[in-house]
This record gives structure tokens, C-alpha cells and sequence, in this order.
């Protein structure tokens, strides 16, 4: 049941939350922005407000819409086993230079707490990955983070 809405969510057919099924890329980006927020087990108010504040400007989304999406995006985080339904989701409907912004955005959630965790670089590695993304768009995002 939870795989099938996961499928109609990202396939954009879900009808549950109108705002959020129609917006399936900032869902899966934001979804994984909260798993970097929490890679290091501990959620910083900086972190949760870089979340918020590159949803705005990435996505030029309305307060009311970054309610939602962040409210379902956590939701989906906390119900997930792995990336990969995020992850394909970024792969189906991002381009590469979406991708690239993506990884940078995480980088910049991670180091929003002035505390980089080993569990954070390794969640953005892996999530690089996925996206497959060469390691040298790994290291510049990390430095442009910096």
C-alpha cells in the first residue's frame, strides 16, 4: 500500500495533497534536504530554516506551498527505507544542472549548523551517486558551500 502511493505521488497522480502531487521534484528535493538535517541525528533550527529558505528561492515557492511540501516531504522522510524513491524520482524529472543544484542545496543544509557530521558527507555522497553525478560535482558543491 505505502509502495503504491509513493508510485501515484511521483508519478504525480496522487489526489491526496493537491499542492504537494503536483510538485513531485520539490518533494523529493526536500525530502532529501531532511535527510541530511538528520543524518547527524540531531535536527538544528539553522538546518530546518536552510531547508525552508532553498525550497524559497530555488523553486520560488509560496509560503503556503513550502508548508506543504516540507510537511509532506518530512512525512515521506520518516516513512522511507532508502533514497532510491527520492533519488529516481530527482533522476525522472531533474536535469543534470538540477541535480548539480540539488547536491549544492544539501551541502548548504548540512553545513547551515557550522557542523559538518560524517553521516552528512556520506548521505551527499551517496545521494551524488544516485544522481549520478561524477565526484568532481561532489567537490564543488562542497566547496561552493563553503
Amino acid at each position: 500500500m505505502l509502495i503504491t502511493k509513493l508510485k501515484s505521488l511521483f508519478s504525480g497522480d496522487s489526489t491526496e495533497d493537491e499542492t504537494a502531487g503536483a510538485r513531485p521534484l520539490e518533494l523529493a528535493c526536500a525530502a532529501l534536504m531532511f535527510e541530511v538535517a538528520r543524518a547527524d541525528f540531531a535536527v538544528d533550527e539553522a538546518e530546518q530554516r536552510a531547508v525552508y529558505d532553498l525550497l524559497t528561492a530555488e523553486f520560488n515557492l509560496s509560503p503556503e506551498e513550502i508548508e506543504s511540501v516540507t510537511e509532506e516531504a518530512a512525512s515521506k522522510a520518516d516513512a522511507a527505507t532508502c533514497l532510491f524513491e527520492f533519488t529516481r524520482a530527482v533522476n525522472d524529472l531533474a536535469s543534470v544542472d538540477q541535480k548539480r543544484a540539488l547536491i549544492g542545496m544539501m551541502w548548504r543544509v548540512a553545513m547551515a549548523d557550522n557542523a559538518l557530521s560524517r553521516y552528512e558527507e556520506h548521505l551527499i555522497r551517496k545521494v551524488a551517486d544516485l544522481l549520478y553525478l561524477p565526484h568532481a560535482d561532489f567537490i564543488q558543491a562542497k566547496q561552493a558551500a563553503q
